[in-house]
């Protein structure tokens, strides 16, 4: 039986589902709740299991994750869904659609998605478990890890709650969530049977899921398109909080 997380809600109307990158839990779609609540939406920020309230699973791994986000939407009953998701969480929304589609709407993927290559697991997961295995805090590792990984436009309100966020992870949960992102290894074939309107939303400067890798995904996936904002790194949603917003309120009111 799958783990039904917790969540934060705000608002009432379609129900857009946020789920998180490993980086942070609900509060890194804290902006985006507030704004689509307030454009007559219900927007809903899950916790993964293992982050904030919900309890871990085991053994952890995106299927795993996929579950427990469908055992969500499920018992939430709110009809089909917006799905969106950031990083890991993308790739929880794209395994979620692969095992039950009739849930979900639409998808947005938010700098992730496409499994990772060996530079995406250079330069996003390896730094972030040399620094766990030198034993560093939370809060140490985002002090690091976010400057080098937001882009040159990242507003400074956004990179604070990235590093709030952040610091609030469990470094076990952190562990296993970075260890489960290089096993996702859905290929080209298995995604190109996603028959749902898609938007891929990346930023111009994200080391991990660069531009190029968003724009190959929207070819393999039948109806997608994606968007690039220039000056942002790895977490559209809090360093451009406007722009993303408004990519997704105009994907919404398609």
């Amino acid at each position: 039986m799958a783990i039904l997380p917790r969540f934060t809600s705000l608002g009432h109307g379609h129900a857009v589902v946020m789920v998180h990158d490993a980086d942070g839990g609900h509060l890194s779609f804290a902006p985006a709740v507030e704004s689509l609540a307030s454009q007559g939406y219900r927007a809903i920020a899950v916790d993964l299991p293992g982050y904030g309230y919900t309890p871990p699973v085991e053994p952890y791994n995106l299927r795993a994750l996929a579950q427990s986000c469908l055992a969500l939407i499920d018992a939430l009953q709110v009809g089909q869904v917006t799905l969106v998701g950031h990083g890991m969480g993308a790739m929880v929304a794209l395994e979620a659609s692969m095992r039950d589609v009739r849930l979900i709407k639409r998808l947005v993927l938010c700098a992730g998605g496409p499994p990772l290559d060996d530079a995406s697991v250079k330069a996003w997961v390896e730094p972030r478990l040399a620094a766990l295995d030198e034993g560093l805090s939370m809060v140490q590792i985002a002090d690091r890890v976010v400057p080098m990984q937001t882009g040159q436009q990242a507003i400074p309100e956004g990179m604070r709650l990235i590093r709030h966020a952040m610091g609030e992870v469990h470094p076990l949960i952190y562990r296993h969530a970075l260890q489960a992102l290089p096993a996702f290894q859905r290929n080209a074939s298995a995604l190109a049977r996603i028959h749902v309107p898609t938007l891929l939303i990346g930023g111009g400067q994200d080391a991990c899921m660069p531009p190029e890798a968003l724009q190959a995904m929207a070819h393999v996936l039948p109806d997608a398109h994606s968007v690039t904002l220039p000056g942002v790194g790895h977490w559209p949603q809090l360093e451009a909080p406007e722009d993303f917003d408004g990519l997704i309120l105009d994907f919404l009111a398609r």
